[in-house]
């Protein structure tokens, strides 16, 4: 999926971009769609990249920003674990867009928490979101980004409604199951040469079912170190 859905006609304003996703199918949700006109992908992307083509982009560090469709299918799948109030974690937040959207979606009466391990993307990213319709709970504390290794989590605001994952990981990590809340989803990419988007859904009673999404390719989820030294 991440190869993009338009190969040509690229969108050159946000909104158009939001609205071609709405053609396609990719967003059914009127509420999705106001978050993501709302939040500027413009703002999230490298000086010099297209950031409203339909495709993956480096951000460095051996790190991607999805492609807008991907982030748009994030957000569709969790969009009834970001309500107004909830709490959600966003691991290997990278440029801060998607958790920017995140913090839209569950108000500054929720809480939101980006997880990304490169210190520069840390600080870009709060940097962007400080540009961006997301500034306000950047400044009331309710929308924070931390260095962190995103395998383990943020557990010292678990738990979560909803988790992101950004990264493939080879399995599920466990931190992540247990830091979901029961009636929680997390979304997350796992395998390695073969990818699939996995639906974690946690029932009240605690237990956990998983089914697959879609096939996807994502970089992985893995230390610092390793990221930083693939060849």
């Amino acid at each position: 999926m991440e190869n993009g859905l338009w190969s040509s006609g690229a969108s050159d304003k946000n909104k158009s971009m939001v609205e071609q996703l709405q053609t396609y199918g990719v967003v059914r949700s009127t509420k999705v769609a106001e978050v993501m006109q709302a939040i500027d992908r413009g703002l999230f992307v490298p000086p010099g990249s297209s950031p409203y083509f339909d495709s993956p982009m480096s951000i460095g560090y051996n790190a991607t920003i999805s492609a807008p469709h991907m982030h748009a299918a994030c957000l569709e799948l969790l969009e009834k674990n970001l309500q107004p109030g909830m709490r959600a974690l966003d691991v290997g937040s990278g440029t801060g867009y998607l958790t920017a959207c995140f913090a839209l979606m569950v108000g500054s009466e929720g809480r939101v928490v980006g997880v990304e391990h490169i210190p520069e993307l840390v600080a870009t990213s709060i940097e962007n979101i400080k540009k961006s319709a997301a500034a306000p709970q950047l400044n009331d504390g309710s929308l924070s980004i931390h260095i962190a290794d995103g395998r383990e989590g943020w557990p010292e605001l678990a738990p979560y409604d909803a988790i992101h994952v950004g990264a493939a990981a080879p399995q599920i990590p466990k931190a992540l199951i247990e830091q979901l809340k029961p009636g929680g989803r997390m979304v997350i990419p796992v395998g390695t040469v073969f990818q699939e988007l996995k639906v974690v859904d946690k029932k009240l009673d605690g237990t956990v079912s998983i089914k697959d999404e879609t096939s996807v390719r994502y970089v992985p989820l893995t230390s610092k170190e390793a990221q930083l030294h693939v060849n």
